[in-house]
């Protein structure tokens, strides 16, 4: 399993290589450029529009702007935002810190454009069922030519779903209740067995339920987990009060300057080491670039395609900016980012040193609810990909497959199920990125169109 585990990572090290990162930066930088900050000046609306002012049961489509935004916050908001925080610090120091919020800022504007092109190029079927994603903005909007791309992009989403999507997060809830548990190595291995199959039948009974059952879920999940995971830091946060304005010194300064002491690197970590893996958990955490949400938002109930854009722009803001903040501060505010442990058995003893006993509790009840919520999430993902290459009779067997892999993930190596998952994750982002630049001058004018069109008073909220 150790070479197995090493060719992964000197994959996934090859595949966000300089490359990968300027290819995601120049994208967000470009996106933003030319839609004049539309995360900025358009803020404010797509609050509107998530609080279902804009709602209207008549428009075509599967859930209301609000169930959509939960369900890609359900995929999005997981162990990223609790393990994959951990993992950034201790191999690239504090600063990682840094280029995180910098890829969910220009994030946001990649995830408007992606989402609104999924909704303007979207099919819907009699029945009303919606196919949207990457997958058809590229084959319709890029045309034929381009249905290859389409393709190797739909590939990737079904098989990244077996990596972010269940076998990270079946791992990691394993791994976080061996973090607070003290058994014996053989109870261990029943205890990653246990884990799986419980998850997975939980999961289960909401996956083959489809994206309704899904959006419903989320629907109440996202916000009373997101809301008492961000109390709990806030209160480890303020009892470590003095040092938040160091440890902010320390995200800025280390985010430009190497980090002597990390846990993760012999020597420490050199500023593109702070980078990349800022960059990495970044993406991993808040998927833009990814086109994964776009899928759940070409589901939305709108008539304008700008609108669920500015609803999903949301997304980074609510995952990278707020809650991963939240992780990294109780890290670094309590001295426990350079004491050589990682991922989610990281965050646990930083909770834990401010709070002895409850802290590490913390963490595991949110570990479990994130976790769950991105398993349920990411198997209409891969199922969306599995459909566009095989047709409708391949999503049953591919929920199946998705589920047992789910139960499966508990028992691997932590670092072959990240390294796979950074790898599949960076192979998605590809095709998409190339298709949202090429798509970016009818996106910006549309964009144009609808905010001038608001102004004259044209597009009043429903309600």
């Amino acid at each position: 399993m150790s070479i197995i585990s090493d060719i992964l990572s000197k994959i996934s090290d090859f595949v966000w290589g300089w490359p990968m990162a300027s290819l995601l930066l120049a994208t967000g930088l470009f996106l933003t450029l030319r839609t004049l900050f539309i995360q900025v000046r358009g803020f404010a609306h797509g609050v509107g529009i998530a609080s279902g002012k804009y709602d209207d049961p008549a428009y075509a489509g599967q859930l209301t702007h609000f169930q959509a935004l939960s369900a890609a916050l359900s995929a999005t908001i997981g162990i990223g935002n609790i393990a994959g925080v951990a993992i950034a610090i201790y191999w690239g120091g504090p600063g990682a810190i840094f280029w995180m919020w910098v890829t969910a800022f220009f994030g946001m504007a990649i995830k408007f454009t992606e989402c609104m092109l999924a909704t303007l190029y979207r099919k819907i079927d009699p029945d009303g069922n919606v196919r949207g994603g990457p997958m058809y903005y590229i084959e319709l909007g890029m045309g034929k030519a381009f249905k290859p791309l389409a393709w190797f992009f739909a590939f990737c989403t079904s098989i990244a779903a077996f990596g972010a999507g269940n076998m990270v997060q079946s791992n990691t809830m394993a791994h976080s209740l061996l973090g607070v548990l003290n058994i014996s190595p053989d109870h261990a291995a029943l205890l990653r067995w246990v884990v799986g199959i419980v998850v997975a039948t939980l999961a289960g009974s909401v996956i083959i339920g489809g994206i309704k059952r899904i959006g419903q879920v989320a629907s109440y999940l996202v916000p009373v987990m997101s809301v008492v995971y961000v109390v709990s830091a806030l209160i480890v946060i303020f009892l470590n009060a003095d040092q938040i304005i160091p440890s902010f010194k320390l995200i800025f300064y280390h985010a430009f300057h190497p980090t002597a002491v990390v846990g993760g690197a012999a020597g420490g970590a050199t500023v593109w080491m702070t980078f990349t893996w800022g960059l990495r958990r970044g993406l991993f955490s808040n998927e833009a670039g990814q086109g994964s949400a776009a899928m759940a938002h070409s589901t939305a109930k709108v008539n304008e395609p700008v609108r669920e854009g500015l609803v999903a722009m949301l997304g980074p803001f609510i995952d990278t900016i707020v809650i991963c903040s939240m992780t990294a501060l109780v890290i670094i505010t309590t001295g426990q980012w350079a004491n050589g442990e990682t991922g989610a058995v990281l965050t646990m003893s930083s909770f834990d040193h401010a709070l002895p006993m409850y802290g590490r509790w913390m963490v595991v009840v949110g570990v479990m609810l994130f976790a769950f919520s991105t398993v349920i999430a990411w198997s209409y993902y891969g199922e969306k990909g599995v459909e566009y290459i095989g047709g409708t009779k391949a999503k049953l067997p591919y929920k199946w497959l998705y589920i047992i892999f789910t139960l499966l993930g508990a028992r691997f190596d932590l670092k072959a199920v990240w390294s796979y998952a950074d790898t599949a994750n960076g192979l998605m982002a590809v095709p998409n990125l190339i298709a949202l630049l090429a798509l970016s001058g009818g996106a910006v004018a549309l964009t144009r169109k609808y905010l001038n069109e608001r102004k004259q008073g044209l597009h009043p909220p429903f309600k």
